[in-house]
């Protein structure tokens, strides 16, 4: 999280970026902005009545100059101080927290981004109080949206869940007194078969060959582009490893199983290439634990060749070509990809089913196969488990 001293022209320079960040004031430290896609808004980081450590929304940069947003966070931490009390809880309290207050609070506290996301479809709720919602309203919601949107059960129950997360945050963080949702029992997710496609030996040959014409397209685009007087600035790939940032993300993706925004998010910093480890940070895991995976020779490979063309010093792994930032996606690209190759039915997540299956398939036991794919729980690993009969044959063999 860098630190500058916040001015307005400063501020102003900022890109609008595909992923939102933070920046600390140097003058007022527990002062911050937040930079997100819709805007820049001030935040106040501080130590509630109980300890933790809380946030106060202080208001968007458009509203509040840098001193102003100073002086509005030294008059919140001033009142705070001589009434002894959390004047944001009381504040809060005194009209009643909407579900969208909470949300704005998790998210200024780093709250989950795939909470953030499925929360959206619930929208119809966020002016509401927080606490004036009732489980049968819920429900009647769950079974409308069903029958409108299509949606299977797993994914209503992801979207309720996060209701239930964004509640219940409010309820630890003392904003509001209880979660009136959370008795609320999950869909029985009938409709939602587990999928778990991988690659067949023939469409491992077909993709890897599809990812090579690619890489080869691209340095032939390049040629012809440096051949005209706009393009003579842009660097030769001559000796490059790779045309562009995609053939190594595909490979990682399919030799490490990384999810991909923990992949895209990927920092040098995390990468030991002496180690051969990688190292996967809390705030772009799932699972929100920090996880180190060893990689393997082909993996180590490409990560040593992508960082041996590395020119601009940028800390991310995969900066997006566009801003230097974190890319989003490149769903384009890999559509184009699955066309060449002759792919239907297959995912860009599927790279990391068709991982743990390749895993499974050779030998590996169930447990290992959980620590690499940093699952929480053993059940989400066993989806595998019928891809090595023989491993269940060896073990009855054993007692005969």
């Amino acid at each position: 999280m860098p630190t500058v001293k916040l001015t307005q022209s400063y501020i102003n320079s900022l890109p609008v970026p595909e992923k939102g960040y933070w920046i600390l004031d140097e003058t007022l430290p527990c002062l911050r902005l937040y930079v997100g896609k819709h805007g820049k808004t001030y935040y106040l980081k501080y130590k509630n009545s109980k300890g933790k450590s809380d946030s106060y929304k202080i208001g968007d940069e458009k509203l509040f100059t840098p001193t102003q947003a100073r002086e509005t966070a030294k008059k919140f931490l001033a009142e705070m101080a001589v009434a002894g009390t959390d004047i944001k809880r009381e504040r809060k309290k005194a009209r009643g927290m909407t579900v969208r207050d909470l949300i704005d609070a998790y998210v200024a506290a780093g709250g989950s981004q795939f909470t953030v996301d499925m929360i959206t479809a619930l929208s119809v709720f966020f002016d509401r109080e927080a606490e004036s919602l009732t489980p049968i309203e819920i429900e009647t919601w769950r079974t409308n949206n069903k029958k409108v949107t299509g949606n299977k059960d797993s994914t209503i129950n992801k979207q309720v869940g996060a209701l239930k997360t964004i509640l219940n945050f409010g309820v630890d963080r003392e904003l509001i007194d209880h979660n009136p949702v959370a008795k609320i029992k999950k869909l029985k997710e009938i409709d939602s078969v587990a999928k778990t496609r991988y690659l067949t030996e023939d469409e491992r040959a077909r993709l890897l060959a599809a990812l090579n014409k690619y890489d080869i397209e691209q340095r032939e685009a390049r040629r012809r582009t440096r051949q005209h007087e706009k393009g003579k600035h842009l660097p030769s790939m001559e000796g490059w490893a790779f045309a562009n940032y995609f053939k190594p993300v595909i490979l990682l993706s399919l030799n490490t199983g990384i999810r991909r925004h923990a992949l895209l998010s990927l920092r040098w910093d995390d990468v030991d290439l002496e180690a051969g480890t990688v190292t996967l940070r809390a705030e772009t895991a799932k699972s929100k634990k920090t996880a180190v995976l060893p990689l393997n020779s082909m993996a180590l490979n490409v990560l040593r060749q992508w960082h041996a063309q590395r020119v601009d010093g940028n800390p991310l792994v995969f900066p997006s070509p566009q801003t230097g930032g974190i890319m989003d996606n490149c769903d384009t690209t890999f559509a184009r990809l699955l066309k060449e190759a002759g792919i239907t039915n297959f995912r860009w997540h599927d790279m990391r089913h068709d991982f743990a299956s390749r895993l499974v398939m050779a030998g590996v036991d169930l447990n290992t196969v959980r620590e690499l794919m940093t699952h929480s729980d053993i059940k989400m690993t066993l989806r595998y488990a019928h891809l090595a009969p023989e491993k269940m044959r060896e073990a009855v063999e054993k007692i005969t």
